[in-house]
């Protein structure tokens, strides 16, 4: 059976078994309450979602279909265990990567590197990299490198789990910087313009990721 896009939810769901049988093992396999709430929660996610627990159940049946999600048996309480390196057929350090993109929006390679430390430890940039470059050359691709957004020093990468990457021209969550006033518009050039929108976004997103690493809601 050829394997299709995922949802949303479904990418979501995968992504978050993944994360927590690294970060919080002794919960792994996952319940129910416990996916939901690591799907909602408000740090190191982008974007923020709101699943109920029938679309992670819908999610979970459309996982299990593509042979990415396991239901464990022999438990009092029903629990779930992924199998995205197998399913997906890619290793370790790859579906590390493509969990922290599903979980975190598009990032740069070093952001890659350090966000997913907890899951793989790669020996530098270079190594996350060449991971990228593979999961872009497969077929289907499960990775695109972005254009570089103005004033950017590096690329950003998306993951095609769901298929076509939807990526706002402004980091997600982080809002349209408001327009300039009138009176100030012509003492500054479109060019500096852009530059400055892409220097606070990159700040906004630094901060969030500082608040996620410490546990705290930027919000």
């Amino acid at each position: 059976m050829s394997q299709r896009d995922l949802t949303l939810a479904e990418a979501r769901v995968l992504a978050v078994l993944v994360e927590k049988q690294a970060t919080v093992p002794d919960t792994y396999p996952m319940s129910l309450n416990a996916l939901v709430a690591g799907c909602n929660q408000k740090t190191a996610r982008d974007p923020v979602m709101s699943l109920t627990e029938p679309e992670v159940l819908q999610a979970l049946e459309g996982l299990r279909e593509q042979h990415l999600v396991n239901e464990v048996s022999g438990t009092r309480v029903t629990r779930y265990e992924h199998n995205m390196p197998r399913g997906l057929g890619v290793p370790g350090a790859a579906a590390a990567l493509l969990t922290v993109l599903a979980l975190r929006g598009p990032q740069t390679a070093a952001e890659l590197r350090a966000n997913s430390e907890r899951l793989h430890r790669f020996a530098d940039t270079s190594s996350v990299e060449a991971f990228l470059d593979e999961l872009a050359g497969k077929t289907p691709p499960r990775v695109i490198k972005l254009p570089r957004a103005p004033g950017g020093r590096e690329p950003r990468w998306a993951h095609l789990l769901c298929g076509e990457a939807n990526v706002p021209a402004v980091a997600v969550g982080t809002g349209p910087l408001p327009p300039l006033p009138a009176a100030a518009a012509p003492a500054v050039s479109a060019e500096d313009f852009a530059a400055l929108q892409a220097e606070v976004a990159a700040l906004r997103t630094l901060v969030q990721r500082m608040a996620a690493e410490l546990g705290i809601d930027p919000s």
